[in-house]
């Protein structure tokens, strides 16, 4: 009798066909396949970095004044300086990395790990803390360093993948994957004033700061910089295209010089005010007063008038328009395409180097935040004829046109509207004014009407914004 075996009846059954991948788990897969790609490529280019912070530092003082309040018994020695762990990307095959400024702020040493374990010191180059930029370079002899390429940051999409990678929490070379969340992201509270952000659901927690966000073809699109809360799915990388630009002139010489206009810009709502009977009005920034001797008073620029872009480039706020102006060379002509009333206008303007905070005109700061004026009757303002005198007695210097604002009445309608003794109003919706008469018509007739006040502050020009009539 011939004896079945487990094997004979296998080998005697048909053979069975595998199941087939389906084209959607094919995609997945060569998707899968892709990540792991990116994230081999990138890899080499990221670096650990360790900074041992200065002794002379606040927070250190902080502690040894802590550490001076106790016992003598509880007092062990000196106050160990403190250490700190973020990331960085390198971005020249000589030893140049690109980081965040508040991850090497203070350093008194600052030592960097590679990908394949060596390790070398480093030295900043230079930064740039309005956009928590630095760059530092690798001392001693560098060989065989990998390079990443900066994408251009202005082509991004918001929804497209996006992947970071860097030591959060002392995890090197953690890879997280999510999407570009949003573009243009300011005034974020506590972030770099010269700044607007991608914002990703890639998470990002304490160490990715200074280490990159890139696509799906392994290029930069942004610098991690900033978080939401810990493990909320919301952060915040410097694009691409501000910090390759920052980095390339710290890496040549050794710091960014910033470029301003001179001039305070509106707020959104001021914006609002200022059109909200033009339904067909696209989004740009409100130019609400212009520095004295400021590179902005040097051109055609006027208050009231609304920047669109920057050479070429669009710009729907505030943060956006100071980090184009703050990247530009000091000099160097750049074309604002402008809105004034119903006109489209270009006007070329020369940026200079920003002054010290503290030689900043202190009397261009001061009133240039405006009150809008509900409608009401009588405007409440005694103006009178611009005279030698008068030039004299509100030391006018260099005003030749205008009719000067003597007297307010308190809670009227001028009071409401932020003008003051003193102030020289110019213009009225774009029509000169040259006497009283002129500045009564001139609000007669725009009743029911925003009419648009352009005038003289401190040597500042300004306006504000009346709704209402004068009497």
């Amino acid at each position: 009798m011939a004896v079945l075996t487990l094997a004979s009846l296998t080998a005697a059954l048909p053979p069975v066909a595998l199941a087939k991948d389906s084209e959607a788990l094919q995609i997945a897969k060569q998707l899968n396949e892709a990540f792991i790609e990116v994230a081999d490529n990138i890899s080499p280019s990221v670096v650990v970095i360790t900074v041992t912070e200065k002794k002379d530092t606040e927070s250190v003082k902080q502690m040894h004044r802590f550490f001076q309040m106790l016992p003598p018994e509880m007092q062990e020695g000196d106050v160990p300086q403190r250490t700190g762990q973020g990331s960085g990307v390198i971005v020249r095959d000589d030893g140049y990395i690109v980081t965040n400024n508040h991850v090497v702020n203070d350093a008194e040493k600052i030592r960097v790990r590679l990908r394949d374990g060596r390790e070398f010191d480093a030295e900043v180059r230079g930064t740039y803390p309005d956009a928590d930029i630095a760059v530092v370079k690798l001392k001693g002899s560098v060989k065989n360093l990998h390079a990443a390429k900066f994408a251009d940051s202005d082509k991004v999409r918001v929804g497209e993948f996006a992947i970071a990678i860097g030591a959060p929490f002392e995890l090197d070379y953690s890879v997280t994957y999510g999407h570009v969340s949003a573009k243009g992201r300011g005034n974020l509270g506590g972030g770099p004033s010269d700044q607007d952000f991608i914002q990703t659901d890639a998470s990002i927690n304490p160490g990715n700061s200074g280490g990159p966000l890139v696509n799906l073809n392994g290029e930069i699109i942004g610098i991690n910089s900033m978080i939401r809360g810990v493990g909320t799915g919301i952060g915040f990388a410097i694009p691409a295209n501000n910090a390759h630009e920052i980095s390339d002139r710290l890496i040549a010489d050794g710091k960014f010089t910033r470029s301003w206009l001179g001039i305070i810009m509106g707020t959104p709502q001021e914006y609002q005010q200022l059109h909200d009977n033009d339904e067909d009005q696209q989004p740009g920034v409100l130019v609400r007063s212009i520095a004295p001797d400021g590179p902005a008073s040097k051109s055609q620029l006027e208050p009231g008038d609304i920047i669109k872009a920057v050479d070429g480039k669009p710009v729907t706020a505030s943060s956006q328009l100071r980090a184009e102006i703050a990247r530009k060379l000091p000099g160097k002509e750049v074309v604002l395409e402008v809105q004034r009333e119903q006109k489209s206008l270009r006007v070329t303007v020369k940026p200079e180097a920003m002054p010290d905070e503290k030689m900043l005109n202190a009397n261009f700061r001061r009133g240039t935040q405006p009150e809008w004026s509900a409608p009401g009757s009588g405007f409440g303002a005694t103006v009178k004829a611009l005279t030698d005198d008068l030039a004299k007695e509100y030391d006018l210097k260099g005003v030749s046109k205008g009719v000067v604002v003597t007297d307010v009445e308190e809670n009227s309608e001028a009071a409401k509207a932020d003008l003051q003794p003193g102030d020289v109003v110019t213009e009225i919706n774009g029509e000169p004014v040259t006497s009283p008469k002129e500045f009564r018509s001139a609000l007669k007739s725009n009743k029911g009407k925003g009419a648009r006040i352009k005038l003289l502050r401190n040597g500042a020009k300004t306006f504000r914004f009346y709704k209402g009539h004068s009497d």
